[in-house]
């Protein structure tokens, strides 16, 4: 009997495991999903059996169950079990079937152990098995007994009594709604020889399967309003990542959908133009120099807080030191008036005369020169490209 029960138990976990594997190749995602960790309460209520001394598939009675627990994260979580009701059992005796019955209490706490999520590494699934396992105390009481079943049992003191409970099973939990579930248990119990105040020489076992609903709470809803941005030129793979694993929570129940924003963005820009105004020897006069001033001017009406260097050059193998440092002042000096006549304020211009002391170019005569140097600050508008993604929870 006891072999037979064993292989009932093989085929049950058997079954489980085929349960699991089918549901981890699944790909289809919820409408909603559970944050981890959290709580949740179950009813249920089904049939049991008790592996003593007689075969006794015929003895089915009802059970029923409480539970609550904790999902502290989507494979480990524990409850809080207490089922009972009344159980029966017999022994045929003579060619008749003699039955007695009890009642029970059985309070346990148990390990769960969510083999989907073990095996898939997307932690919202509608279809969920676990693997249970716990330890608990018995409490039996009412057994009835005769003195025909004395005759061919060893009963001990039917009074009320405990005993322990060890338990092994799995159940299958499917979701139904935003937070419920329904569910089908089947649990193998081992309980002391002295469950039924019948001795049968070792543990007698309890098979119960049953089916209930549970209540979840910490459930959360539908989210499509999570944003965050990414500016196009720092767009990688670890910004990608670090964008979505901060919502680890939701990332393998939602579409994450990319998209481009384009915007128009003022930005403060600082330029600066640079003219250069040459001279024939011994000259200090502008000669065409018109072009070069107009484009300065230009330059100082377009941007804000300008400010405007004119320097003066001789070259250095004509003339002498003072004759040169005279023409190089008297060549800044007339850039200024020039760019002063197109309107350049005055307030804004520097002057400085270098004479042959430096020379800009490596061409002697090019080094007759007044470079003009203005700078100013300009506001521009910038179009902005962002990387964006909202998620969106997969339909």
């Amino acid at each position: 009997m006891k072999k037979r029960f064993q292989t009932r138990v093989k085929a049950l976990f058997a079954a489980a495991l085929l349960t699991t594997v089918s549901t981890v190749q699944a790909e289809e995602a919820p409408e909603n999903y559970v944050s981890y960790p959290h709580a949740f309460i179950s009813a249920q209520g089904g049939g049991q059996l008790t592996f003593s001394n007689y075969n006794n598939w015929q003895y089915i009675t009802p059970t029923a169950s409480l539970g609550v627990g904790v999902h502290f994260t989507p494979v480990f979580g524990a409850r809080v079990h207490v089922n009972g009701l009344w159980n029966k059992a017999g022994i045929r005796i003579d060619g008749v079937d003699t039955k007695y019955s009890w009642k029970y209490a059985t309070s346990n706490l148990d390990a769960m152990i969510n083999l989907v999520n073990l095996f898939k590494k997307n932690n919202y699934n509608p279809v969920n098995v676990y693997l249970i396992g716990g330890v608990g105390i018995n409490y039996s009481w009412d057994n009835e007994t005769s003195p025909l079943l004395k005759q061919y049992l060893n009963t001990i003191d039917t009074r009320a009594r405990l005993s322990h409970n060890f338990r092994v099973g799995t159940m299958l939990d499917v979701k139904v709604a935003r937070n419920w579930s329904v569910n089908l248990e089947v649990d193998a119990n081992s309980l002391s020889d002295r469950y039924n105040s019948k001795y049968s020489g070792s543990d007698d076992w309890q098979l119960t399967a049953q089916v209930g609903v549970t209540y979840k709470f910490g459930v959360r809803g539908k989210r499509s309003d999570v944003y965050n941005t990414i500016t196009v030129g720092e767009f990688n793979d670890a910004g990608r990542s670090e964008a979505i694993h901060g919502k680890t929570e939701y990332e393998s129940k939602i579409d994450t959908i990319w998209y481009n924003e384009e915007s128009i963005t003022e930005e403060i820009v600082t330029a600066q133009m640079e003219k250069n105004i040459y001279y024939d020897i011994r000259e200090s006069r502008l000669a065409n120099p018109q072009v070069e001033i107009d484009a300065i001017a230009d330059f100082v009406k377009q941007h804000k807080d300008c400010s405007v260097t004119v320097t003066g050059y001789a070259d250095k193998q004509t003339g002498n030191p003072n004759i040169n440092l005279k023409y190089s002042k008297e060549r800044a000096e007339r850039a200024k008036k020039g760019l002063i006549d197109t309107g350049v304020p005055a307030a804004i211009i520097t002057t400085t005369a270098k004479g042959d002391t430096v020379q800009p170019f490596a061409e002697n005569d090019k080094n007759r020169v007044v470079i003009v140097v203005a700078s100013g600050q300009k506001t521009v508008q910038k179009k902005v490209t962002t990387r964006k993604y909202r998620l969106e929870e997969k339909k």
